[in-house]
């Protein structure tokens, strides 16, 4: 058991973790409740903003797991914090006891339908972010719930996210991102549609965004509507009417969309919110789970021995979690290398 860590979800935090401290000499097991590793980016097709295969970064994470033990398709039902190590109950492959813990269970997309006026559920030509990553990689590709190739699309911005009716104040970060990226595919796809964006405001805060919604603009005529959407309807032809108000002109505008993509916003996963209730982890308004210290402290829970990393803290983009969970994995040795001094 002596240098061992347990790392507790296997999406891109949990993978580069797990490498990082196998690479190191670590005796890391890594669970994931999927028969895949990945997580949500597994999903995905491309990467902003230079629109990489999502596939080549798990791969090349996947690659440096090296003598990591991975137990796939396995939850965890509970978890026993003894004096100098941890023991994690599961449902297919019994108890594992490790000196440490590394929390990375991820998040969960927001679930469109509760936003009803959006009209997720109810018309078929609604479809959210992810689906339609899902449909750039089919053989079909995009196309309306008739088979036919959209002339106009509209994407909408921030749903479930900075939305006070739904209990998430806060922003998810990526989700001005992606809709430019998919617009941008939608263009380079169909250059004779029209691709209309309904946003709050634009955040395009790490580097190359801005670029990128320049691009869209400049390049391939991408169209950028200030305003939030109000409600829509269905067309007897299937097509949605979307109805909101151009918040720039102060006039109200309706249009018609053969598709109307939903850019659904980030939120807790039930595994964060259940893992926290076990080791008893702080969590915020949010849901998310807070470290011990934001600037100085923030890969820390609080409980010697127990690191988080990833998005279980607060949406965040690819490259900052794989950088966080770098983070957490060095702090976990210096932990255990510390602890085993200690204790020795």
């Amino acid at each position: 058991m002596e240098n061992s860590v347990i790392v507790i979800g296997g999406g891109i935090a949990g993978i580069t973790a797990a490498a990082t401290m196998s690479g190191n000499g670590l005796k890391v097991t890594l669970i994931e409740r999927n028969n895949k590793l990945g997580g949500h980016v597994s999903e995905w097709s491309r990467l902003f903003p230079d629109r990489r295969k999502a596939s080549e970064v798990i791969d090349y994470l996947e690659a440096g797991l090296g003598e990591t033990k991975i137990i796939s398709g396995c939850s965890v039902n509970g978890i026993i914090n003894h004096d100098n190590s941890f023991t994690v109950l599961t449902d297919t492959a019994g108890s594992i006891t490790a000196e440490a813990l590394l929390i990375a269970t991820g998040f969960d997309l927001f679930r469109a339908a509760i936003k009803e006026e959006y009209g997720y559920g109810i018309y078929n030509n609604v479809i959210t972010s992810a689906e339609f990553e899902e449909m750039l990689d089919s053989r079909a590709g995009v196309l309306t719930a008739n088979g036919r190739v959209p002339k106009r699309i509209g994407v909408i911005h921030c749903v479930g996210s900075r939305d006070e009716k739904v209990g998430n104040l806060y922003c998810s970060k990526v989700c001005c991102v992606t809709g430019v990226k998919q617009a941008i595919e939608l263009k380079e796809m169909y250059p004779d549609s029209e691709v209309y964006c309904f946003y709050m405001d634009l955040r395009m805060f790490d580097r190359h965004f801005e670029e990128l919604y320049y691009e869209a603009q400049q390049k391939w005529g991408v169209s950028f509507i200030r305003g939030r959407l109000s409600e829509c309807a269905e067309n007897a032809d299937g097509s949605i009417v979307v109805k909101t108000e151009d918040t720039l002109t102060g006039k109200p505008l309706k249009m018609s969309v053969d598709l109307l993509i939903l850019l659904v916003g980030i939120v807790p996963s039930p595994g964060t919110g259940r893992i926290a209730g076990m080791l008893g982890l702080k969590t915020g308004e949010d849901g998310f789970i807070n470290s011990v210290d934001a600037h100085t402290m923030d890969n820390s829970s609080g409980i010697p021995g127990v690191f988080l990393a990833g998005a279980l803290k607060g949406p965040a983009s690819v490259n900052s979690v794989i950088a966080d969970a770098r983070a957490a994995a060095v702090q976990a040795m210096a932990w255990l290398s510390t602890n085993k001094t200690v204790n020795a």
